[in-house]
């Protein structure tokens, strides 16, 4: 599974991510530090990687154009330290089907996990 965390996500995530044998990388990394949603959603796609972020335009983005893919693991409900991130992250990997995160919005906060399937009607 490849994965791109966004700026609003911290570099250890793709680190940590990383270290367990999965292909993450950072936005800013890959020279995306101040692109536009759209286009890392084209970059996002065109190398299969599922979005990391705690950004609402990327949902916003995906309904509006009825799109399938990428996948997205938004992070809700408040500011998240790394820690925080990380132990929301480690949730969502132990408790969602891999092939769902693939086109599949995951929203996730401290007390829950939703899933909505892409494209949005």
């Amino acid at each position: 599974m490849k994965f791109l965390v966004d700026m609003t996500a911290s570099p250890q995530l793709a680190q940590w991510l990383k270290e367990k044998g999965y292909d993450a990388v950072h936005a800013s990394d890959i020279g995306l530090f101040k692109t536009k949603d759209k286009e890392i959603l084209r970059e996002a796609r065109k190398q299969d990687r599922i979005i990391i972020t705690a950004d609402l335009d990327f949902p916003q983005l995906l309904a509006i154009s009825h799109a399938k893919d990428p996948g997205v693991i938004l992070f809700r409900g408040g500011n998240y330290n790394e820690q925080e991130m990380l132990d929301l992250l480690k949730r969502v990997l132990d408790n969602m089907k891999k092939e769902k995160l693939f086109n599949s919005i995951t929203v996730v906060d401290k007390t829950r996990i939703r899933c909505c399937p892409l494209p949005i009607e």
